[in-house]
């Protein structure tokens, strides 16, 4: 679809011709008892403030019932899941434990088992897989080091071929020295994946000195290997740490896929990572996110000031609507493009892009809940559901291609080429050693693409006149303008992209606000197309509408907004203009949501309503003294009782007068002697008022409960001495 958005004419059929995802009966078992039963057994602040880990416990549930197996197929003792099953089970863990949903999410994304399932030898698939399946080995993947960090390419981690011992016997095999860093489970790891160049210096293999990026599977106990210190990330702290190799030698057997992948390691990579980015962290953060909005329309509803609900006023409104609007697409954007990975799709630029997007609408949702819930989201303790989400969003900022570089370089850096109708065909043509079928083949290509140009240009000028109202769309009822203005976006998109690339050729890449301005266009564009997809596959919800208005005018918005500035710091200012009269000759024609369209979407998480449970579903909402969630719903349904005689309190007995009382239990007590309120009410609101006093409250601690459990260290010793990564 991403590729369909390049054309300025994107086929919708194709897009609401594909299946909408939907979990297999053994899936949704698998959601609702395995997933809801270890959601029960992990609590946050126990794992993230005691332990500093999971419980033993609840490692064993994760390696025997399968969570680190999810993608290993059956055959192998895997759960072979889809990836839509993949991407629920790890927002919903999410919804309750960042600390659990990353432990589960790294053995199911890129490493030994993802590498091993594409690329493996039958005898490496037929060890290694049954015990990552059965839990007997833990997995970790060794990419990132102190030099190599997004520029993954430039390791300088070595492994040279060379002749030494194995187990008795002298052969040919590698030495490695590596120091790596930032790598997830490493601490506990049985078997590790390490990226690393390989060289032949001796032509021991009888190929080239500089063979490439290779990636080799090496177990824990393999002499030479310093394994088990931890990182700290952000008080979340899951297994994460560094590894550190000094001349590792072991036997060429043990690169992924044997001898004959030597150097098509950074290929492996490239082509696997995709998937992982595409499901991983869009459904962390989505999890996070439905977690987030779950709560504050709950809290916001059950918490007053100034005899009204904080939900109420005009300011907490418009934050819950952006969290509504950005929470349901997020998880348009995930659900949609799981099931195109479903489909046999191997989505590179999607994945880029809900990397970013997603991971940017879960940071701004994280700061709307804590902004809504005031000190209740200060104070950490056993009470506060929302630090820990809170602390942790840098840590999917980061991981997998920091955001920073994923906009500005990944999202259209990559799309350019893949999508784009007519680049590629060009550079192959270019590249042709048979001359003259490539000169024919580059004349057929360029005309063609000058068409396509030129085509766009017109296409753009006129939709922007029409604002797209007689652009040909399928019938999809009372959401048919938002996929007009898309394609409207489109053409123009396609044609600044072509001005772009005739213009300023190779030196685009280094414009990167150009650049990350068309990404953003690009993925305004697919994610307004996923909301829409997401609205049908769903049924069209009437209740949902409201939210689907204002997320596809939010991204609309968005796209004007980036295309403007695109247009505004072109470097070819005559160009600019030009492009300007053609693309937004009526001016800037698109507005944000209104605060009418923010209002709807905030009420339908202030009551317990079905579009509130739709927009949250498949999150850990259990009923259960330690699940806050579960506590939280359960007010907000009991509010729609209490809420009546609570207003008969105040109409009929404080202003009147006859209602003095301060506190809201004296108050109670008052209106039960005036008969204002019966027996059996008196009894339900003084049980509410206890719940309510509950949810609200905040932990307090003595200070010994605060003091370090251990002697602090001296940091000047820490400082003065070199690390071991430092070292290696």
């Amino acid at each position: 679809w991403d590729g369909e958005l390049f054309t300025g004419a994107p086929k919708w059929d194709k897009l609401l011709a594909s299946k909408a995802p939907r979990l297999t009966s053994e899936e949704r078992a698998f959601l609702d008892g395995p997933c809801e039963e270890l959601c029960r057994m992990v609590d946050d602040f126990d794992v993230t403030h005691y332990r500093a880990d999971l419980s033993p416990r609840a490692w064993e549930f994760l390696k025997t019932k399968g969570f680190f197996a999810m993608i290993i197929p059956k055959r192998y003792g895997g759960l072979e899941f889809s990836a839509y099953a993949h991407s629920c089970v790890l927002a919903k863990l999410s919804s309750r434990s960042a600390l659990l949903s990353s432990t589960t999410a790294v053995p199911n994304s890129l490493g030994p088992a993802e590498l091993l399932n594409h690329y493996g030898t039958e005898e490496q698939k037929n060890y290694y897989l049954p015990r990552l399946a059965s839990g007997e080995e833990v997995p970790c993947f060794a990419l990132t080091g102190p030099r190599a960090g997004s520029d993954a390419a430039s390791l300088p981690d070595t492994g040279v071929v060379c002749k030494g011992t194995w187990q008795g016997q002298e052969i040919v095999g590698l030495k490695l020295n590596f120091s790596k860093r930032y790598i997830t489970l490493a601490p506990v790891a049985t078997v590790i994946g390490l990226a690393f160049r390989m060289f032949d210096p001796d032509k021991l293999l009888g190929g080239k000195n500089d063979i490439g990026i290779t990636c080799a599977l090496i177990p824990r106990g393999t002499t030479g290997i310093t394994i088990g210190r931890r990182h700290f990330p952000l008080n979340v702290p899951f297994q994460n740490g560094p590894i550190q190799g000094k001349d590792v030698f072991v036997p060429l057997d043990f690169i992924i896929g044997g001898q004959k992948m030597a150097g098509q390691g950074w290929r492996m990579l490239v082509e696997q990572l995709s998937v992982g980015r595409c499901i991983s962290l869009p459904s962390n953060a989505t999890g996070g996110a439905k977690a987030g909005i779950w709560a504050s329309g709950a809290y916001t509803r059950i918490r007053r000031q100034f005899n009204m609900p904080v939900g109420k006023f005009e300011g907490v409104e418009a934050v819950l609507a952006r969290m509504v609007g950005l929470t349901y697409t997020m998880d348009a954007a995930r659900s949609v493009t799981a099931g195109a990975i479903d489909g046999g799709e191997k989505p590179s630029v999607p994945s880029a892009m809900l990397k970013y997007h997603v991971t940017e609408m879960g940071r701004q949702i994280a700061n709307d809940a804590m902004d809504v819930h005031g000190g209740k989201g200060i104070c950490m303790g056993p009470r506060n559901y929302l630090a820990r989400n809170y602390q942790v969003i840098p840590v999917a900022i980061t991981v997998e291609g920091a955001n920073i570089l994923t906009r500005s370089l990944m999202i259209f850096g990559q799309g350019a080429i893949r999508c784009h109708p007519f680049v590629l065909k060009e550079m192959h043509a270019a590249r042709n050693p048979d001359r003259k079928q490539g000169v024919d083949d580059f004349d057929r290509a360029l005309f063609g693409h000058m068409g396509f140009a030129i085509s766009n240009a017109v296409r753009s000028l006129v939709m922007a006149l029409t604002h797209a109202r007689f652009t040909r769309v399928p019938d999809v009822g009372p959401t048919k303008r938002y996929y007009q203005h898309v394609v409207r976006f489109s053409a123009s998109f396609a044609f600044a992209v072509d001005v772009a690339m005739l213009t300023l050729g190779g030196y685009l890449k280094k414009k990167e606000n150009l650049s990350a301005r068309l990404g953003d266009v690009l993925s305004a564009m697919y994610l307004a197309s996923m909301v829409l997809k997401h609205y049908e596959n769903q049924g069209r919800q009437e209740a949902d509408l409201p939210i689907v208005e204002w997320a596809c005018r939010h991204q609309l918005y968005q796209a004007q907004q980036a295309l403007h500035g695109f247009l505004r710091n072109f470097p070819n200012r005559l160009l600019a203009g030009a492009m300007a009269v053609l693309i937004f000759p009526r001016g800037l024609s698109y507005s944000a949501p209104s605060d009418r369209q923010g209002r709807k979407l905030a009420e339908a998480i202030l009551y317990p309503t079905e579009t509130r449970q739709r927009l949250c579903e498949d999150i850990y909402t259990t009923l259960e003294p330690n699940n806050p969630l579960g506590l939280l719903q359960e007010a907000l349904v009991l509010a729609e009782q209490a809420e009546p005689l609570q207003k008969k309190i105040r109409v009929e007995g404080e202003k009147t007068g006859r209602v003095t009382a301060l506190d809201v239990p004296g108050q109670i007590t008052q209106s039960l002697a005036l008969g204002i309120i019966s027996e059996t009410e008196a009894t339900f609101l003084r049980d509410y008022d206890r719940k309510i006093m509950e949810l609200i409250s905040v932990d307090d601690f003595s200070s010994a409960e605060l003091a370090a459990r251990s002697e602090p260290a001296d940091f000047n010793e820490v400082f003065a001495a070199p690390s071991e990564t430092q070292v290696a």
